[in-house]
């Protein structure tokens, strides 16, 4: 029997048993025990690709259901391997065709990363240059790509699926895969050493506030009084550095919203992962092809205003939608809460006057740092220290204005001590001794945190 005859037998296969299933779905893969690809058998992925390309229509493959056709790819392969009589052994004749399938339905090389839940981020710098973030260190891995076209088609594939282009005109371009993970690709001419990807996962594993306990993250004082303040409908920022998880620490904070308020949250790309019933989420549109299109996070936030929302939760504010934010926080949409790029609480109020110019506002800055100081009630710090440990750092309240400062009052602070040998940051969580001016005000809506919170005699005491 022909080899084309063999192939149109399997593609009208439309019943896959579950063993045909699971025989198909690859186990989570570690990266350090991910084989080299060698040669030989990168030569005969792409020998079987352009092979399946000729024979098969792929138009129809991809519209399917992605089990069914890793098992239709999967067979013809097979075929295709018979018939060239492969000078391969079992193991290695086991990777071809899962690089293959991997070639067809996802993202290459990279799938085996993509499916280990360990890794945070997958950085590739060119196509034999591929590193990747784990427990907040960076290690480079066997996997590499045959050129830096095969890198191109990936990236290719990727924008293409949102509605987007990548070339010599367009080199730079922010997409999103279908489980959420961000993406940022920037090709030659401003890439000189070739295309680069940046993947920023999308975690499937939602993390409590006794995680983040557990991980050395904040300590169990600092924890209580978050989930007070969230109820207590405080208006809070969360600053902090690239990787520094406020989006982790706005996920876990945003849990402490009751179930029957209605959220409306704002993002760039959609990465919270709130469980309350009544939620409406936005996402802002990048421009099209022609550069028409665009809807903005300011566009957004104006929308919302108009939703009925009874509270607003935006992913990052990052330039003139800070004005709205602030408008609405100061208008009765209390209980915001949002993130933004800065090194320290201080830095971070002074990021938002600077949003203030860049939208075009003219006004005196006494007037703006009032808005801020009126809008903002508790600021949180984070950090990722050298150990790849995100730490809150620091929880301070916005008191008000003494002049033309917006005064502050740092309530929690990591105290640190040192490295061990181990290069692990050594330090522990402690109170200031302040008392917060906003323990009155949860004490009037039936929430009383207790004196002793904010004792660091008695803090030391309980260890």
């Amino acid at each position: 029997m022909s080899l084309k005859s063999r192939i149109s037998r399997v593609l009208p296969v439309q019943d896959v048993s579950e063993a045909d299933v699971s025989a198909v779905q690859p186990d989570v893969t570690d990266v350090s025990q991910v084989p080299v690809v060698t040669p030989e058998e990168q030569d005969w992925v792409l020998r079987l690709h352009k092979q399946l390309v000729k024979v098969m229509d792929l138009s129809l493959i991809t519209s399917m259901d992605e089990r069914q056709a890793r098992v239709q790819i999967r067979d013809v392969t097979k075929s295709l391997m018979a018939e060239e009589s492969m000078p391969l052994n079992a193991a290695s004749r086991k990777q071809v065709v899962q690089l293959v399938e991997d070639e067809i339905m996802g993202l290459g090389p990279l799938e085996p990363l993509l499916k280990d839940p360990t890794i945070s981020d997958i950085l590739v710098n060119g196509h034999d240059n591929i590193y990747v973030e784990r427990k907040g260190k960076l290690e480079i891995t066997p996997i590499r790509f045959h050129s830096d076209a095969h890198l191109m088609n990936i990236i290719d594939r990727i924008v293409t699926k949102v509605g987007r282009r990548i070339d010599e005109s367009s080199p730079m371009v922010d997409a999103r895969l279908l489980d959420g993970s961000r993406v940022n690709a920037i090709v030659p001419p401003l890439a000189l050493d070739g295309p680069s990807l940046s993947i920023r996962r999308f975690s499937v594993e939602r993390l409590s506030l006794d995680d983040l306990i557990g991980f050395g993250s904040l300590s169990a004082e600092t924890g209580e009084v978050i989930k007070a303040i969230v109820q207590a409908r405080l208006n809070i920022l969360i600053s902090g550095g690239t990787g520094s998880g406020k989006t982790t620490m706005l996920n876990v904070a945003s849990g402490f919203i009751p179930p029957e308020e209605r959220i409306v949250t704002i993002e760039d790309s959609a990465e919270l992962q709130l469980q309350q019933p009544h939620t409406v989420r936005l996402e802002t549109r990048p421009p099209n092809i022609e550069g028409k299109g665009q809807i903005s996070q300011r566009n957004l936030v104006r929308n919302s205003l108009r939703m009925r929302p009874d509270r607003i939760v935006i992913g990052e504010v990052r330039g003139e939608e800070a004005v709205d934010m602030l408008q609405a926080m100061n208008t009765g949409h209390d209980g915001s809460l949002t993130t933004i790029h800065a090194n320290s609480a201080r830095d971070a109020l002074f990021r938002i006057e600077n949003m203030f110019a860049m939208s075009g506002y003219n006004m005196p800055v006494k007037a703006v740092r009032s808005q801020i100081a009126s809008a903002l009630d508790v600021v949180l710090q984070l950090e990722r220290m050298e150990d790849g440990r995100r730490r809150l750092v620091s929880m301070q309240e916005i008191n008000g204005m003494e002049g033309e400062i917006v005064t502050m009052s740092e309530i929690f602070r990591f105290e640190r001590d040192g490295v061990d040998e181990q290069g692990n940051v050594q330090g522990r969580f402690v109170s200031t001794g302040i008392v917060p001016m906003f323990h009155n005000h949860l004490r009037k809506r039936g929430i009383d945190l207790g004196l002793e919170l904010f004792d660091p005699e008695q803090q030391a005491e309980r260890g």
